[in-house]
């Protein structure tokens, strides 16, 4: 949701031109602890908030599920309990145990479309469990527990022989094609609700998911693109109406393949992006997976720290100002 406004953040201070007359990508330290503070200081509200900079100053669940995570994975209790709190209070939806997707604080009803994202029910739901079991407190592995059973019972759709886990409640399934987004496959998150719900819960939506993404490698190199149609059992396709672009929401899939230990899903990936590195010339932000057309800008510092992690390249130097790209930064220190 909300693809097309990161064209034009990740190009931003990127163009191609210029970074092809550097002939590397940016180069620097990693993302440190210290960044979190900084990230803090950019994204955070006090109220809990974070906000999203390069959209209007919305905030999304996918945002708050970051901001959890980074909060738990700093050991920061009381950033991941404000945020919790503004979490519960403005995107818990009143029939289930999801979150809206979308908090607008310019609108009369910031909160108008009650759809959800499902990588930020997963995100929220994984960085709960984690606390629960980092600092002892149940109330996190109850509402955990919540949201997950919700995430089964009411984003897994049987179709195909496959059980297919669903984007969003509304506007991803027609009589023709069941659209899916590839990076919403958060294999670390989904590996732990195994772990917690067992084999019967989750085996089948993981390796059904797993067995989608095997199929989504589209054209010459391979690649999935940022949003595909599932028609038939394996049958997998660029989704229609969309750009065939392995891109902005697909910069994730190598993410949590990474961290998922998912080898074959990141090979075409690793394969593309070392073509880049060995003619040493910037990694395109998108790669139209048909017509071979790229971005006319190189990956911002979110992509190139996620490259850098799987590439062992050095990273980006600096925390980006930029809250997609930050985040990525972030999660590439503490999941590549």
């Amino acid at each position: 949701m909300g693809v097309d406004r990161r064209a034009l953040l990740m190009g931003m201070g990127l163009v191609f031109t210029a970074a092809c007359a550097k002939a590397r990508q940016p180069r620097g330290s990693s993302v440190t602890n210290g960044d979190w503070a900084r990230f803090k200081a950019a994204f955070l509200d006090p109220s809990g908030r974070i906000v999203d900079n390069g959209n209007g100053g919305v905030s999304h669940s996918e945002g708050q599920g970051y901001g959890l995570g980074l909060a738990l994975w700093n050991d920061d209790r009381e950033a991941f309990d404000a945020i919790l709190r503004w979490t519960d209070s403005n995107l818990v939806r009143p029939d289930m145990a999801l979150y809206a997707w979308r908090y607008d604080p310019r609108q009369p009803n910031p909160v108008a479309d009650t759809n959800n994202a499902t990588d930020g029910d997963l995100f929220i739901a994984w960085a709960l469990a984690e606390a629960a079991k980092s600092w002892g407190e149940g109330r996190y592995a109850t509402r955990s527990a919540e949201i997950r059973a919700a995430i089964r019972q009411h984003l897994v759709l049987e179709r195909h022989g496959r059980k297919l886990l669903l984007p969003g409640l509304q506007g991803f399934v027609t009589p023709e094609a069941v659209t899916l987004n590839p990076s919403y496959f958060v294999w670390p998150a989904l590996d732990a609700f195994r772990r917690l719900d067992g084999e019967a819960a989750w085996g089948r939506i993981i390796s059904d998911s797993e067995a989608l993404m095997a199929a989504a490698q589209f054209g010459p190199l391979k690649l999935p693109t940022d949003w595909v149609d599932v028609t038939g059992h394996d049958m997998v396709v660029p989704a229609v109406g969309k750009p065939a672009r392995f891109g902005f929401d697909a910069i994730r899939v190598p993410l949590y393949a990474q961290a998922g230990r998912r080898a074959a899903l990141l090979k075409p990936i690793r394969d593309y992006w070392q073509g880049y590195v060995t003619r040493q010339q910037p990694i395109p932000a998108w790669v139209d997976v048909q017509s071979g057309e790229v971005a006319p800008y190189a990956l911002s510092a979110g992509g190139m720290a996620i490259a850098g992690k799987i590439m062992g390249l050095p990273q980006p130097a600096g925390l980006s100002t930029d809250y997609y790209a930050a985040s990525l930064q972030m999660l590439a220190g503490k999941l590549a």
